[in-house]
């Protein structure tokens, strides 16, 4: 008998045992939650809702307007070193139609300013001067066409992600009010899917300021460079008054 009763007792030990180890691993997946889910970029975009729809155009017309803008710049930076040495030699040796032919075939917007310099020779220097400034002012408008949208878009994005979120927010709390009831999943499920939206608008206002302060850099840059051509035309003109 005393076999018998230490093997039921063993057996009900081990169930026990058994019980107890699922009761703890139970407690450990309930303490620590699901599996950690992922999400793609493409649903989280479809859970922002429907302000993302004007965060996304910004980002678009942003991109164009970068990369539209960057490569005028970069054809309007194409500066020929050799340019005023040419320019000073034809106006040392008279001739003047040279000079105004070599800035019409260079592109440049220095070979714009110095043929307008050109057309107003023998007039008073000052005269020239401020027609070389004028072109120099259209030149670089030229340069900044477009470029306050895209200051603008880095303004207003992150305004309309945050718009997106307060709007969700709103919801929320009105659903909560709605049911009388607070609910932890109803509060972070919909805050993390409203949440979307800021994070896009920060990104493309983020991108879109970046470019616009680029492309600013370098305009300032071109602009460094017309003034110094000016100026060395400038002295050009006054050279034989000083001789």
């Amino acid at each position: 008998m005393l076999p018998k009763n230490s093997q039921m007792i063993n057996t009900i030990l081990l169930q026990i045992s058994q019980s107890g180890t699922d009761t703890a691993m139970n407690a450990i997946n309930a303490i620590a939650g699901p599996a950690e889910q992922s999400i793609s970029l493409w649903d989280m975009a479809e859970k922002g809702g429907p302000i993302l729809i004007p965060i996304a155009i910004f980002s678009i017309l942003a991109i164009y307007i970068f990369f539209e803008r960057l490569f005028t710049i970069r054809r309007f930076s194409k500066i020929d070193m050799n340019f005023m040495h040419q320019i000073r030699d034809h106006v040392h040796s008279g001739n003047v139609e040279s000079a105004k032919m070599l800035c019409q075939k260079t592109d440049s917007p220095v070979s714009r300013m110095i043929e307008k310099g050109i057309m107003r020779l023998g007039k008073p220097v000052k005269e020239i001067e401020g027609a070389i400034e004028n072109v120099g002012k259209l030149e670089i408008y030229k340069m900044e066409k477009n470029l306050n949208i895209l200051g603008t878009i880095a303004g207003i994005a992150p305004m309309f992600g945050f718009l997106g979120t307060i709007f969700g927010v709103i919801k929320i709390f009105y659903m909560i009010s709605a049911q009388n009831s607070l609910e932890i999943n109803t509060i972070s499920g919909g805050l993390y899917v409203k949440m979307i939206s800021s994070a896009a608008g920060l990104l493309v206002g983020m991108v879109a300021y970046a470019c616009y302060h680029y492309l600013v850099h370098l305009i300032d840059r071109i602009i460094n460079k017309m003034e110094i051509n000016a100026v060395e035309f400038i002295d050009l003109l006054e050279e034989p008054v000083k001789n």
